[in-house]
């Protein structure tokens, strides 16, 4: 599957210009340049996890679906078959979203997809990585019905690339197939935090499914995207991690076993009677400003243009991957990861300057100034040369 996906990548890249130049043009960017770089890291990442876990995302189907068939494969024969496979597994996929909005440890996997507080095409490419990996039995009753291995995957596929272009703001409200099909308006509501959105508009590619079972919301109010607890950082490995992050400290702060297994499955903002619960959102936060610190030009440049070294190191390697001992792969996802690492450190940086400076007087800053101006810099330059250095290494040795 990944390496359809790096055959769309091109057209991916010019529907984003385009959207971006659409916004310029009408007055309303949707853009904001570190939110974009994070959001297209998190794909690259999702698609580095593909490739080191085959076993999750169509091993195991193919493994288990001639034990479980209750029926043969040669009756989903035809052009029908294809839609049937499309539409059963867009209802699996319903529960599964659902249940990784409304069961804790899902959700730890599943929220990177909405850490993001713009809402554009980039937007769809941030994938979470683990999601596959988790999410493989609830499409267990396709096997069930006896469909074929290359009907789960081009249905996954096709559901796959439908949400890529529900994923913006300048396509307003579409009549009769707002009541339908997972729309731009639709979705929008899906990726808000305003109270009245909140888990809502799970479909895929058919709302009907949130209308059958009571989850469906009409766009009536403004968006804010995001998530209820702001992520605030573009490093990508935090952006994995957050929330399993939060639940092991919840987990290790609740005296029962009992509750502490709770803590996982239960609802993401639930924790046990005399511990702090996740807060609901309110007014502050559909008031707080987005994550946006300065970047400096040169960091600016740097991670754009180490994001475009990463992603060629990334394409070579997906190419290769299928052919390559599971420890290359390894290997291989890790230099992937460290020169997303360093392109979202790179932006980070301005944040790290502007916390220097608050905690200083005005001669402090002078002096400190003088002092790190040198040892940040070479940071920097160490970070994106190391970096780059690692990936041209692995394009060369895959080349």
């Amino acid at each position: 599957m990944h390496r359809v996906l790096l055959i769309a990548v091109p057209l991916f890249g010019l529907l984003i210009a385009f959207e971006w130049l659409w916004g310029r043009l009408k007055g309303r960017d949707t853009y904001g340049l570190s939110d974009s770089i994070s959001s297209l890291s998190q794909g690259l990442m999702s698609l580095a996890v593909a490739a080191v876990t085959p076993l999750f995302q169509n091993g195991m189907y193919a493994w288990l679906q001639p034990h479980l068939a209750l029926v043969p494969g040669s009756v989903w024969d035809g052009w029908w078959g294809w839609v049937v496979a499309i539409v059963v597994y867009d209802f699996c996929d319903y529960w599964l979203h659902r249940v990784s909005h409304e069961s804790a440890l899902f959700w730890a996997a599943h929220t990177v997809h909405h850490q993001s507080e713009h809402f554009n095409l980039t937007t769809a490419l941030r994938q979470e990585s683990f999601y596959a990996v988790m999410g493989w039995p609830f499409f267990l009753p396709m096997a069930l019905l006896g469909m074929p291995l290359e009907q789960y995957v081009a249905a996954g596929l096709f559901v796959l690339l439908y949400q890529f272009w529900i994923h913006t703001e300048h396509v307003g409200r579409l009549g009769w197939l707002d009541r339908v099909f997972s729309t731009p308006s639709n979705h929008r509501v899906h990726h808000a935090v305003n109270p009245g959105y909140l888990d809502k508009n799970y479909g895929a590619v058919l709302v009907l499914w949130d209308r059958m079972f009571g989850t469906f919301v009409e766009e009536t109010e403004p968006c804010v995207y995001g998530t209820v607890k702001a992520l605030h950082s573009w490093n990508p490995i935090r952006a994995v991690g957050q929330f399993y992050g939060e639940l092991f400290e919840r987990a290790r702060a609740t005296p029962r076993w009992s509750d502490r297994v709770r803590v996982l499955f239960k609802s993401p903002g639930w924790a046990p009677p005399g511990t702090s619960t996740m807060s609901e959102p309110d007014g502050d936060r559909l008031r707080q400003p987005r994550f946006d610190p300065v970047v400096s030009r040169l960091d600016r440049w740097r991670a754009v243009s180490l994001l475009a070294m990463t992603g060629a190191a990334s394409a070579v390697w997906l190419d290769a991957s299928d052919d390559m001992s599971e420890g290359r792969n390894l290997i291989a996802a890790a230099v992937i990861a460290g020169g997303l690492y360093a392109a979202g450190a790179l932006l980070a940086r301005g944040a790290e300057r502007a916390g220097d400076r608050d905690g200083l007087d005005i001669e402090g800053r002078d002096m400190a100034g003088s002092r790190s101006r040198r040892r940040r810099s070479l940071r920097g330059w160490g970070l994106y040369l190391g970096a780059m250095a690692l990936c041209a290494a692995m394009i060369a040795v895959l080349v």
